[in-house]
């Protein structure tokens, strides 16, 4: 029991196909991680009835098959497998309880989709964990294809309607409820001996900071939306921006206490490093332009070092994003998009156009403490989580009382007979 590294035959006869593209990411996902066949069949036998084994096992490969294929899938691939984890978790679900006493009957395994690192663990609730991770996963995946669509070219600017930007926000939402949920409700059912032994990516600092990137995401859209609307006020796409730089804030913190070692770990602080500068510099900017309309000299001057401080920010918030694409795993690098993409010509060229008015006022006092950078203003976080519904049990675990179950020869020898047939076909 544990983790560490799988053989690549492990899957069955037949072989995966692995990523063979450089990928470009709009929405950022750490790792996918998929179920691997696992005899659920033997230590389940006798204790359960034939008909909720078979039926616990078929959900399970049907999950297994369509989920090894994910990456070179496309939207209805995605709902497919979602709707197929949606129909196995409240059957799965019943191995966790109580009554039941079979929590730690089965050893389930999962491994990660880039680079076949499996973790093995006899426990249900780390079944239940990593579906509802996948789930997560997979809204963040769909969110990433909404944006950058498969039949797209690489490195140009996507056309991506309102309507598709908003789906992405209820993507994004969706997978920070489910790994919120994770975080608050199902960690805490597992024993702290086997929550050692969990890969780095389910830690729980990890799992809360990819859920409130997941936020800082959604606010990144809404100030997009923001930025091309003219009714948009100029404090609306203030506070946007400054929301933006507290949820990337927040989600670096998170990892604070995390293993980030892995290469999993690293690509997700740097993206995180990045898009932190990003809203910052349009913190700002957008700062600068509210403090501007005040009309005394000390907010021209504040407003001048605000724009100075979004202006140094731009190169090295794009030599971070050159930092993580180059990571491992190699992504491509992204055309800017959203508010950013006309961020890279409006800061330059405000920023010198203030100083050109301004300049004469930052020298006629040069020791004032005016022209320090000013804070940035902390308003209240809009987003939370979307609420995840936690399914109930299937029915069919109605009047199970897992006690051994007598079971006549005929039938014993039958599924001894089906169990043969299994094994010479892979």
């Amino acid at each position: 029991m544990g983790c560490g590294a799988s053989i690549p035959n492990k899957l069955g006869g037949k072989g995966r196909k692995r990523r063979s593209v450089v990928q470009e990411v709009a929405v950022f996902i750490p790792t996918i991680r998929v179920p691997v066949a696992t005899d659920i069949v033997h230590p389940l036998r006798g204790l359960v009835s034939k008909e909720l084994l078979d039926r616990l096992a078929t959900l399970r490969s049907n999950v297994v098959l369509l989920a090894e294929e994910i990456y070179h899938g496309d939207m209805s691939a995605v709902s497919e497998l979602q709707r197929v984890l949606e129909e196995y978790l409240p059957v799965v679900l019943g191995l966790t309880a109580k009554e039941s006493r079979l929590e730690a009957s089965v050893q389930f395994r999962w491994m990660t989709l880039d680079d076949d690192q499996e973790c093995c663990l006899a426990s249900a609730w780390y079944e239940v964990l990593s579906v509802v991770h996948l789930m997560a996963m997979l809204a963040l995946f769909e969110a990433n294809l909404k944006l950058i669509p498969r039949n797209g070219q690489n490195g140009i600017e996507r056309k991506v309607s309102e309507d598709s930007k908003k789906d992405v926000v209820d993507s994004l939402l969706r997978a920070s409820g489910c790994l919120d949920y994770s975080v608050h409700r199902l960690l805490v059912q597992i024993p702290a001996q086997i929550k050692k032994t969990f890969p780095s990516y389910l830690q729980e600092g990890m799992l809360e900071a990819i859920s409130i990137q997941a936020l800082g995401q959604c606010v990144e859209i809404q100030l997009g939306l923001a930025s091309e609307c003219d009714k948009a006020t100029l404090s609306v796409k203030r506070r946007l921006a400054c929301e933006q730089v507290s949820y990337f804030s927040q989600a670096y913190y998170c990892l604070s206490g995390c293993d980030t070692s892995d290469s999993y770990g690293k690509k997700l602080l740097l993206f995180l490093k990045w898009k932190c500068m990003d809203a910052k510099a349009v913190a700002y900017y957008y700062h600068a332009l509210v403090l501007d309309k005040g009309g005394g000299p000390n907010n021209h001057i504040s407003a001048v070092c605000c724009l100075s401080a979004a202006d140094d920010l731009l190169p090295e918030s794009k030599r971070a994003c050159l930092s993580f694409c180059l990571a491992n795993p190699v992504t491509r690098v992204p055309p800017p998009w959203g508010v950013m993409k006309n961020m890279q010509k409006k800061i330059p060229d405000v920023a010198y156009k203030k100083f050109q008015i301004y300049g004469h006022l930052l020298e006629q006092d040069k020791t004032s403490a005016l022209q320090s950078l000013p804070d940035l203003p902390e308003f209240p976080l809009s987003l939370r989580p979307e609420g995840y519904e936690f399914p109930c049990t299937d029915s069919i675990w109605e009047n199970v009382d897992c006690q051994p179950q007598i079971q006549s020869l005929m039938e014993h020898l039958k599924d001894d007979d089906e169990e043969a047939g299994n094994k010479m076909i892979v």
